[in-house]
């Protein structure tokens, strides 16, 4: 088959992807696996290749990152319902005050509680969120949702565990310590310059809380605290709380770990000892346990098991998605389109980085989704990486930065954080859609400074 056709027939398989997820509100799962079935069929691997290849391709990334997003998640599960994040959040008021308190909220989201469920981290966080609002003025709802929106989305792609960054350093064959220390380089500096951005066009006349918020009342809070309004906790707080600092002590020495085994690699450093206690699937791991110890003794042993079971339910859909984007990846691989694109994609310019960013943001316009949108641009991106002739890690952080561009009406954080944090559509269009979309562009600052060394 002429490289043509194949080129002809991978765009048909991406365009009725996007087609069968956005017009027929097809299960993403389902059309990821039909449109990397059409491909195989199409490009001439035939049946036995194809279903070979699908097969294949999904339990390769599983094999890959699996365990490693069922750990991340079951961790988050139980610092929910260690009412940490509240307590978190309320602890970074007092510490920061009212003018620092949105870039040190959407910091602290996107570097340190990616474990937990992007939904989960949303409805829990929302409510502080909005009851802290009012003490930072006119503006407060704005900044507020600003820096959750921006906060929020760029923590799934940059930040190790989140669902896109484990997906994006799966696909890419990227080592996960190595995705964590760049990914951290790009989202600090990205996080706050964002929001310092959109922050500032919202506060010179371009927020209109007449039109921009909604007349909603506040829910009834059973004290002054910012965290009394964070709802569903199976812990109460009581004087045997824990200090915070015990909470995330497992998750933060699991993330220590996995930046000391990439260190230790740059620096051609091996040692039994910490390759295995450094290696990912061990340091989460470790992470789990502690977690799991930690929620036994303040919470006891049954509630430990309801969060757990609520987590496994919750990595269910990640780890499928995160599948049939390795079936995906592997067709495309399989009918030989990275071969045909390096002829024309060369690595003399920064340019292929850009074309990265413009592939993962068009897939994240039309479909709406920043994990499936990165998921489908890594899949097809896999294949080209080596005759790009870019480390695999600026791919896939170019690939995450391009997916957060146009959050929009699609997207059900969208939706989530237009009613919870009381905006109207207008308004959330502006905290999110625009926020984010700020974000995906300056990240791009950092990524290309980063291509300059690697």
């Amino acid at each position: 088959m002429s490289d043509t056709a194949i080129l002809v027939n991978t765009a048909v398989a991406v365009v009725a992807i996007v087609v069968l997820i956005v017009r027929f509100k097809l299960n993403p799962l389902v059309a990821l696996v039909l449109g990397s079935c059409y491909l195989g069929l199409a490009a001439g691997l035939g049946v036995s290749k194809t279903v070979e290849t699908v097969g294949k391709g999904f339990g390769d990334i599983l094999a890959e990152i699996g365990l490693l997003i069922a750990f991340g998640v079951l961790m988050g599960a139980i610092l929910r319902d260690l009412r940490a994040i509240e307590r978190l959040v309320d602890k970074l008021f007092h510490v920061f005050g009212p003018k620092r308190i949105p870039h040190a909220m959407a910091l602290t989201i996107t570097t340190f509680l990616q474990s937990i469920y992007l939904d989960v981290l949303l409805v829990i966080s929302a409510p502080l969120a909005r009851a802290i609002a009012p003490k930072l003025g006119k503006y407060g709802t704005a900044r507020m949702a600003t820096a959750l929106a921006i906060g929020l989305e760029c923590g799934i792609v940059f930040t190790v565990p989140g669902v896109g960054a484990l997906a994006l350093a799966g696909l890419l064959d990227v080592p996960l310590g190595t995705y964590l220390l760049y990914g951290l380089i790009v989202v600090i500096p990205t996080v706050a310059i964002a929001i310092t951005i959109t922050t500032f066009l919202l506060t010179r006349g371009w927020w209109k809380p007449e039109l921009d918020e909604q007349e909603l009342p506040q829910a009834p809070t059973p004290e002054p605290e910012p965290t009394s309004t964070g709802g569903t906790s199976t812990l109460t707080k009581t004087k045997t709380e824990p200090r915070l600092v015990l909470l995330f002590a497992p998750l933060l020495t699991a993330l220590v770990l996995v930046a000391v085994g990439a260190i230790a690699k740059m620096a051609n450093w091996s040692n039994p000892v910490v390759d295995l206690l450094s290696s990912p699937m061990i340091a989460l791991l470790i992470g789990l346990v502690g977690t799991c110890l930690v929620g036994r003794k303040y919470m006891g042993q049954p509630k430990v098991e309801e969060s757990l079971a609520t987590g496994l339910r919750q990595s269910g859909q990640i780890l499928l998605l995160s599948g049939v984007g390795g079936s995906l990846a592997a067709t495309i691989k399989a009918v030989g389109v990275g071969d045909i694109l390096g002829k024309y994609l060369s690595a003399s310019t920064w340019a292929p980085l850009l074309v990265v960013w413009a592939l993962a943001a068009v897939l994240h316009v039309a479909v709406g989704s920043v994990t499936i949108s990165a998921i489908t641009a890594a899949g097809l991106l896999a294949p080209i990486a080596p005759a790009l002739g870019l480390s695999p890690v600026l791919i896939a952080l170019a690939a995450g930065a391009g997916s957060l561009f146009l959050v929009h009406l699609t997207s059900n954080t969208f939706w989530l954080l237009q009613s919870l944090m009381g905006q109207t559509t207008r308004g959330a269009l502006k905290t999110c859609s625009a926020g984010v979309s700020i974000a995906s562009v300056v990240a791009m600052g950092p990524i290309l400074a980063l291509s300059i060394f690697l």
